[in-house]
């Protein structure tokens, strides 16, 4: 009995506990903070209620503007003209002209520093042709990754009727957004220019003032609108834990700013992660049937880490690994299968694996040497 007892205890140590009251952010509609790494909730607030999000939207976009720099259909050089209908955008803007030319990295640089809507539009319309089709996108971006919360009506977040999202699939927009690194070369920036050496030069400060008066704070957005109020999604970074902090519906941007900071302090005060591997790291090597080439490494796709609550004792973990049914042909980056994380046989943690090189069906010669040199191995062997 002295054993079940102590088991139990230890599964409600190690499974962070979640606050559920309105002591640390009394004043906004609804918030929540997370370990970014692992995604462990560690703090909510009416976490589901669908609200507009006003310029919280622009994570998603800025995501899909990302992705198409890795792909290659972006540089951060290319020079963009704006269209009349993204200079006549309303809301927070940085004054583009119709037919001015800017580079993509100075259009990013207005969206993640000012939360400019004439920027977002402008690539919107070099990625998609134009805003409507970009918004398809964004959602599609949405149901990939997984949200049944969200739905988009423009880029930008400026208020229209069935535009909404909840604080639980911002967390996992920003979290999705924190994996293209270079995100945080802009976010983390207080003020710079645009339009350097010319008459029209433009004075950038970032609106999320956490960046320069908050330890560790690098990102991420901010918003407003007459719906959404004021709302705020910040990441920081201290010793190896990084955590985001999401508060929606904020009466002013003072006391989002206070709450915010409320969240980050209660996660950074109380909690820890053991750090067990790194992202790409080898998990195993296997042999594929089948394929062009004999052994494969499997690696990681993400940091493994698992949150604590610094009050506990670290455990030991154990890790198993689960591959999926899957088929060649694989690509670098492809999820085959979980690294499942264990403490006394308690799951904590679950991360996605993938192969460290492209693997193709095996051709007839591949499968020629591949027989020929298991024979020579036999006889060796023999």
């Amino acid at each position: 009995m002295k054993r079940i007892i102590k088991f139990l205890l230890f599964i409600l140590l190690i499974i962070p506990c979640k606050v559920r009251g309105q002591e640390l952010i009394p004043n906004a509609k609804s918030g929540i903070l997370v370990e970014v790494d692992s995604g462990a909730i560690i703090f909510e607030k009416n976490i589901n209620d669908k609200l507009s999000v006003a310029s919280m939207t622009k994570m998603v976009a800025q995501i899909i503007i990302l992705e198409n720099i890795e792909s290659g259909n972006l540089t951060w050089d290319e020079q963009i003209k704006v269209s009349e209908n993204a200079a006549n955008m309303g809301g927070t803007q940085i004054w583009l002209q119709a037919g001015e030319i800017m580079t993509v990295k100075d259009l990013f640089k207005g969206i993640s520093m000012a939360s400019a809507n004439d920027a977002t539009v402008a690539l919107a319309e070099r990625i998609a042709g134009t805003e409507k089709k970009f918004v398809e996108m964004m959602n599609n971006k949405a149901k990939e990754l997984g949200l049944v919360n969200t739905h988009f009506v423009n880029p930008t977040g400026l208020d229209e009727e069935n535009h909404y999202s909840t604080a639980f699939d911002l967390s996992v927009i920003g979290r999705a957004l924190l994996k293209h690194e270079k995100i945080l070369e802009f976010s983390s920036v207080y003020e710079d220019y645009l339009r350097q050496d010319t008459d029209n030069k433009f004075w950038l400060v970032n609106t999320n003032k956490l960046v320069r008066f908050y330890e560790g704070a690098d990102g991420l957005k901010t918003g407003f609108t007459d719906n959404a109020l004021y709302c705020m999604a910040v990441t920081a970074k201290k010793d190896n834990m990084r955590l985001l902090a999401i508060t929606l519906g904020e009466p002013n941007g003072s006391t989002r700013n206070d709450e915010t900071t409320t969240l980050l302090n209660y996660g950074f005060n109380l909690y820890t992660v053991d750090q067990l591997n790194k992202k790409n790291e080898t998990i195993k090597e296997i042999k594929l049937n089948k394929s062009n080439i004999n052994k494969v490494n499997l690696v990681l796709l993400e940091d493994v880490s698992v949150l604590r609550e610094k009050s506990v004792i670290k455990g030991d973990y154990q890790t198993e690994l689960k591959l999926l049914d899957f088929k060649l042909p694989i690509k670098k980056g492809d999820k085959i299968g979980n690294l499942i994380i264990k403490s006394n046989g308690v799951i904590v943690r679950e991360v996605p694996i993938t192969v460290d090189q492209e693997v193709k069906k095996a051709t007839f010669i591949n499968l020629f040497w591949q027989n020929l040199r298991n024979i020579i191995t036999g006889c060796i062997n023999i």
